[in-house]
């Protein structure tokens, strides 16, 4: 084996939604990462190799009723780096193909500067401190498969984002696993008794419509499926959106030791549920070819961490409660499968209301017993209850976002992780919503320059840009409406060195086409980029006098980000921005445009 040995100040183990998202934010705001991932492609459950949808939070009224519709409502959408590769998705990738998914996520971490990635390298050690002063890790090692390499990695701070919370585990940290007692939290959907039961694993499957009659031939050992009484209460007709997370099973088992078992089982479910479309019945698959199958279980749940706060289910439904150290949201309704998963005769889930959104406190993402230790993902410090709402992607993706950030403030301030809630908990809630994460019930500070300058516009509101607030919130739109072609003038007072603009567009957080599909027809799937967003616009300066002339700086023609950071490094008294185009919408709507 060669050796590999690398020294960084972060080290996030697990490349999916969450680990990907909390490695970017380190790196950008300066610390050194590494992020370790043991599979050849990152995203975890919304990769190629388990195509999940990345869901979040809902419309309110989807909770109260319980029904789940996985592309939300409300403006709930979740922002920050997932809405960036989101977007970019929609952007490049016209005709949705996971290949090229998986290369905007892999470009993400391998072309960030202060990154380093190591794909196929599985992390089996962790070296671990104890003294009088706490307990710490000091380095992890792993072997990468494709180049027998033996990789030790050591590291300042250290995040688990693997799901299944390997790393905290091997270095003593504080877990759990199963559900909770009704009477521990009071949660009244849990259990009355403890036990060790979770939700299970899912293989899932992916069709493809054609213009002629196709037959299916099932393997030999596949299940055998005759009636729809069968499947009872599991919808398996090819319309609308399916992807069949029904078959689901693992969680009357251990989830984790148990999963090469439960994978042989899946995949004897998978191909007997679509001999059963394809054999058994009319079911409107006629044209329809199976094009791919899972071989990678999908888990929705193992362990969990114990952190400085355990989320629960009072925590999820109380949405005005308004956790102090509120880092990240979530909105997706409880959604807790039943243990026996595909072999339960009922539905396999219930859907207990959750507000949207509701907070989740920075004291859920670091352990309590291991000093220098982040966890993002699901594997964060919840009961069973709260997780069934928590372990979704774009939720994870944006406790991942925390984590980063929080580490690079932590590196920078020399904290422990429990040190920034305890020292600099507003820096990281007001640098998350810099970077456009929202954090329900606080406001964003505008900076003197910004705060300090006359607006002025043709047309609509321009005090909307510097209010705080960076979306639609209810009825209010907290954004400058304009036509395109509009312009809104910074009068500075004077001449003052300008560093830097950021700017907020509006990138539909309501729109439906917003993940990838899990399905394929003949008509059209095209992706594009929402028509609100602004596609061209200009920024000017004018220094000395009013009237002195107009010189551009910045020419944008291809904008497709919601988010857009952007240098300036110039002196002017003036500063104009124009909206040029949008992408179809007939309106133009800035939610913020600050000065640095």
């Amino acid at each position: 084996m060669r050796n590999i040995a690398l020294s960084v100040d972060f080290c996030v183990v697990g490349g999916g939604m969450a680990g990907l998202s909390a490695a970017v934010a380190a790196a950008r705001r300066g610390a050194k990462v590494a992020l370790i991932q043991n599979r050849p492609v990152l995203g975890g459950n919304a990769s190629s190799e388990v195509r999940m949808w990345i869901c979040g939070a809902h419309n309110e009224n989807n909770h109260e009723t319980g029904r789940v519709d996985p592309e939300g409502g409300d403006n709930n959408h979740e922002t920050g780096i997932v809405e960036e590769i989101l977007l970019e998705n929609l952007w490049r990738n016209t005709y949705p193909n996971y290949s090229i998914w998986d290369s905007i996520l892999y470009e993400k971490a391998r072309f960030q500067e202060n990154l380093e990635l190591f794909l196929n390298t599985h992390v089996n050690k962790v070296e671990v401190e104890a003294d009088e002063r706490g307990r710490r890790i000091l380095s992890v090692e792993g072997t990468q498969m494709t180049t027998e390499s033996r990789i030790v990695v050591t590291s300042k701070l250290f995040a688990d984002c693997t799901g299944d919370g390997l790393i905290g585990a091997l270095a003593g940290a504080e877990y759990r696993v199963g559900r909770e007692a009704r009477s521990e939290f009071g949660e009244s959907i849990a259990p009355v008794q403890p036990d060790k039961r979770t939700m299970g694993l899912s293989c899932l499957i992916q069709a493809r419509e054609t213009d002629r009659l196709q037959g299916f031939t099932p393997p030999a050992w596949a299940y055998r499926y005759d009636s729809d009484e069968d499947l009872p209460k599991r919808g398996h007709r090819v319309e609308g959106i399916q992807n069949f997370w029904w078959m689901e099973v693992g969680g009357m088992q251990d989830s984790i030791h148990d999963t090469e078992e439960i994978r042989d089982e899946l995949l004897k479910i998978a191909f007997g549920v679509w001999d059963h479309i394809k054999n058994h019945g009319d079911h409107g698959a006629d044209n329809w070819v199976l094009d791919w199958v899972g071989f990678l279980p999908g888990k929705r749940e193992s362990r969990r961490f114990v952190g400085d706060h355990i989320l629960n289910q009072n925590d999820v439904e109380k949405a005005g409660r308004h956790f102090k150290d509120i880092v990240a949201y979530g909105g997706w309704t409880m959604d807790d499968h039943f243990p026996e998963g595909f072999y339960k005769k009922e539905a396999g889930t219930i859907f207990n209301a959750a507000p949207a959104p509701y907070g989740i406190p920075y004291r859920s993402l670091y352990s309590r017993n291991v000093d220098n230790l982040f966890f993002a993902g699901r594997d964060i410090s919840t009961t069973h209850c709260a997780l069934s709402s928590t372990r979704v992607m774009a939720t994870c993706s944006t406790l991942g976002q925390a984590v980063g950030t929080a580490a690079a403030i932590a590196l920078r301030a020399g904290l422990t992780p429990r040190g920034v809630y305890e020292e600099a908990i507003e820096e990281l809630q007001q640098t998350l919503m810099e970077d456009d994460c929202y954090l329900p019930f606080n406001q964003r500070r505008i900076n003197a320059l910004t705060r300090g300058a006359k607006l002025v516009a043709r047309r609509g509101n321009p005090e909307l840009l510097r209010n705080g607030i960076d979306r639609q919130i209810g009825t209010e739109r907290n954004s400058w409406d304009a036509m395109p072609g509009d312009a809104v003038t910074f009068d500075l007072g004077s001449e003052v060195e300008l560093k830097a603009i950021r700017i907020v567009f509006d990138s539909d957080l309501n729109r439906t086409t917003r993940n990838m599909v899990s399905y394929y027809t003949m008509a059209s799937q095209d992706f594009r980029v929402p028509p609100q967003i602004v596609k061209s616009f200009t920024i000017e300066v004018e220094t000395g006098p009013a009237g002195s002339g107009w010189r551009q700086v910045i020419g944008v023609g291809d904008n497709h980000q919601r988010l857009v950071k952007l240098p300036l490094g110039v002196r002017a008294s003036r500063l104009r921005f124009t909206a040029l185009e949008t992408w179809g919408a007939p309106e133009v709507r800035v939610f913020a445009l600050d000065l640095y």
